[in-house]
């Protein structure tokens, strides 16, 4: 695939100077194009070849504008860097430049740094108001936050995955500048910022593309939402690139996090996507780029991606935490403890295995380091995508919940949380939006069916208990807030944990590499790693209810342990229920200097 040509132009409003902008739009399927301004004006846009239109006009940033196509309908801009209001309003012209960055010099963390708190801005208060919630996570230990996707979308009420105009800020949130005032905050804070991009499809309301550039899509694929992008064509694979490079360049995001992936089918176009993110952003500066994958590519993670979200080790702790296996977690309904520590000494549980339905799934990935695994025990689709919303706090033993977070922030791969995880929130993070007419009906319907074939719905009657997506009162009751009892106790148990983990694991993750995993008992497992200092990392996790015996072991020092014992002349023997014990072998003595080296 070759690189953009002089042919093509960058999609959008690009301000020249003070009052000049140029305008362009691909629209190949469209006869003629007009710029529509908010005072009344309609200017002819020029054709250019391959389907372009190009105008230069004195418009300064502020302007609000629509594109006219064939004197039959405006559209907003698809590349709008901001809305007036909704997806139905005006674009504006931006200037990128405008913003006076407190922290300039910000080159971002080393990506074995990471401990990730994932957030949705909406359910926060928007953009300013999320920023009170920073201090709480840096001073919690966490190290990075992941914003779930904010590319302007239909109404003020998404997870934003329906988003529509990919290079817009969702405007109910605040303004472009607030957004960047929220990454400058983080930035001073130490915390590294990265952003949900959904390069995948287009949310079902407010695209115009199918009317005046079909060449978008392709018929002959198809995703879950429809027909899939045609990334085959070089003004499309621009787009979405440029929409990369946006985030991390303008608005200085550290990072992207790229939904779902195996919608695309074109991974040329994600090996692409990382070269010219790796090869035309400023080397000094750390950029994480990190997938969501049902696919298992091991391959993308060789050189081009830094992580993928590991759903299999989710998953299987999921079962052995909860006890659940249907739907997707009926693919470790039958061995959660061997697929654990699969994952824990391989990376994915499925590397090619066929999972329920019979199909071959994933790729080899034992190769591949510790840090190239995002480890989470809750996620928005992991809590959102249940009936009622609700977290592992309502579905698991408290100790045994425990345990697996001592696991998921003391193993070598990189920890992912949720917020309000740590300080135990009771609130459900429900599927909420705010579509209207048909396409909410659709949407409510749509959501209850996907549950009929649960057993707990299969009457019909049941059904109708699932919160409606488009009731205020879902995106309310979304709002995270620390429990009166536990908040404190559990924020003081992260605390520790993340403590320990950058003072003894972080420093050493560099050359980390696994020694293996041993089944001790059903719902039990040993994990080793050898840290880049030479030192052993071992974690022995019991999920069960009975008593389990441990596997034999060189001397070490205990790093964390619970249930705490007593100190005693040697170690247990066995692991409690619900338990965990963390531990690092003795450092090797130095050699003895020879007289010969003393000479």
């Amino acid at each position: 695939m070759s690189l953009r040509t002089q042919e093509t132009w960058p999609h959008g409003a690009v301000p020249l100077d003070a009052e000049r902008t140029r305008f362009t739009l691909w629209a190949p399927d469209a006869r003629q194009v007009s710029l529509e301004l908010a005072d009344g004006s309609s200017l002819p846009m020029l054709p250019r070849a391959d389907g372009w239109f190009m105008i230069v006009g004195r418009c300064p940033p502020g302007t609000r504008y629509r594109f006219g196509i064939d004197n039959d309908v405006q559209v907003p801009d698809p590349a709008s860097r901001a809305q007036d209001g909704d997806i139905d309003g005006p674009s504006v012209v931006t200037d990128p430049q405008a913003y006076s960055w407190r922290h300039p010099h910000w080159r971002g963390r080393p990506w074995h740094e990471a401990v990730i708190c994932e957030l949705h801005v909406g359910v926060l208060g928007g953009y300013r108001a999320a920023e009170h919630y920073l201090p709480h996570l840096a001073e919690t230990g966490i190290t990075a936050i992941e914003l779930m996707p904010l590319a302007q979308f239909p109404g003020a009420r998404n997870w934003g995955y329906d988003g529509v105009l990919p290079y817009a800020p969702q405007a109910s949130y605040g303004s472009p500048d607030d957004l960047k005032h929220l990454i400058d905050c983080a930035h001073g804070l130490g915390l590294a910022v990265l952003l949900d991009v959904v390069y995948n499809h287009f949310g079902p309301d407010g695209n115009y593309l199918h009317r005046y550039a079909r060449g978008f899509f392709r018929e002959d694929r198809h995703t879950p939402w429809g027909a899939a992008i045609d990334f085959r064509r070089r003004p499309v694979r621009d787009f979405f690139i440029d929409n990369a490079l946006m985030w991390l360049q303008e608005y200085r995001f550290d990072g992207l996090r790229l939904d779902a992936v195996h919608a695309i089918d074109d991974p040329d176009f994600l090996v692409e996507l990382a070269r010219q993110v790796r090869g035309r952003l400023d080397p000094a500066r750390h950029i994480w780029l990190t997938l969501e994958n049902e696919h298992n590519q091991a391959s993308l993670l060789e050189r081009h991606y830094d992580a993928q979200w590991n759903d299999d080790g989710h998953n299987a702790l999921h079962v052995l935490l909860t006890g659940e296996t249907e739907a997707y977690y009926a693919d470790f309904a039958e061995r959660p403890t061997e697929q654990l520590a699969r994952c824990l000494a391989q990376g994915f549980a499925y590397q090619g295995q066929r999972n329920r339905h019979g199909n071959a799934r994933g790729e080899p990935s034992g190769h591949l380091p510790p840090s190239a695994f995002v480890l989470f025990l809750q996620n928005h689709d992991q809590i959102g995508n249940r009936a009622f919303g609700e977290r592992l706090r309502h579905l698991a033993e408290p100790q045994a919940l425990q345990a697996a977070t001592a696991l998921l922030l003391l193993a070598p791969m990189i920890p992912l949380l949720f917020m309000g995880d740590e300080v135990a929130a009771p609130q459900p993070f429900l599927f909420f939006t705010s579509h209207h007419g048909e396409l909410a009906d659709a949407v409510r319907e749509g959501r209850r069916n996907e549950f009929a074939a649960f057993g707990a719905f299969a009457d019909p009657r049941k059904r109708e208990r699932i919160p409606d997506p488009n009731a205020p009162s879902s995106f309310l009751d979304s709002r995270p807030q620390a429990d009166p009892a536990l908040g404190e106790p559990t924020r003081a148990l992260y605390r520790r944990l993340l403590h320990l983990r950058q003072a003894h694991i972080v420093p050493h993750l560099p050359g980390t590499t696994a020694l293996g995993a041993e089944v001790l008992a059903p719902g039990a497992v040993c994990a080793r790693w050898r840290l880049g200092n030479g030192r052993e990392l071992r974690i022995e996790l019991n999920l069960g209810a009975g008593e389990v015996e441990r596997a034999p072991a060189a001397p070490s020092s205990v790093l964390f342990e619970l249930p705490q014992r007593a100190p005693e002349g040697s170690a247990p023997a066995t692991l409690a229920p619900y338990s965990v014990r963390v531990s690092l072998d003795a450092p090797a003595p130095m050699p003895a200097l020879s007289e010969s080296a003393h000479e």
